[in-house]
């Protein structure tokens, strides 16, 4: 089994991606979708395996990928921060590029909350925040994804207990 925890919108309290890391234990892969808000180098060492991290529109790391395609394993896989996309109108236009590039999965952060939704064989997700939540619970969220022995994807929200979660304004 492979096991990839999908996190976005840290935006620099790194506390709360050591608790989802101290949560899941052993991964294959951290996949970060943008607006880290720190530096690169210090969000990488703490990390306990390969990852794959977009450029947010808050992040001025100008050497981080504005999109990466990744394969996992039989699925091709469009990572993005989607603030190019127009997300404030839907996720139509990321379907429509996943369908036009030929993907199974585009991964995107940028809105601040949880979304699994799937259609026409395509499946788009956002994780949601670790720090500034913007669902009705303002509980911070990532995505664990596991790929079974048989190949197949499962994508289960999780959240973090707020009591435990490093403090973040309510407002935002």
């Amino acid at each position: 089994m492979m096991r990839i925890v999908i996190i976005s919108d840290t935006h620099g309290r790194n506390q709360n991606v050591k608790k989802v890391l101290e949560t899941c234990g052993g991964i294959d892969y951290l996949i970060h979708l943008g607006d880290l808000c720190c530096g690169y180098y210090e969000f990488k060492d703490l990390l306990p395996c390969p990852s794959y991290i977009v450029r947010g529109n808050n992040d001025s790391s100008e050497h981080l990928p504005r999109e990466i395609e990744a394969q996992f394993g039989k699925y091709r896989c469009l990572l993005t921060h989607g603030h190019y996309y127009g997300l404030w109108r839907g996720r139509d236009t990321l379907f429509d590029e996943a369908k036009k590039r030929g993907f199974d999965i585009v991964m995107y952060g940028h809105v601040h909350y949880p979304v699994i939704e799937r259609r026409g064989g395509i499946t788009v997700l956002n994780p949601g925040s670790l720090s500034f939540p913007r669902q009705e619970d303002r509980r911070p969220s990532w995505i664990l994804m596991e790929i079974d022995d048989k190949g197949e994807a499962h994508f289960n929200i999780n959240y973090l207990d707020t009591k435990e979660a490093e403090p973040f304004w309510l407002g935002w």
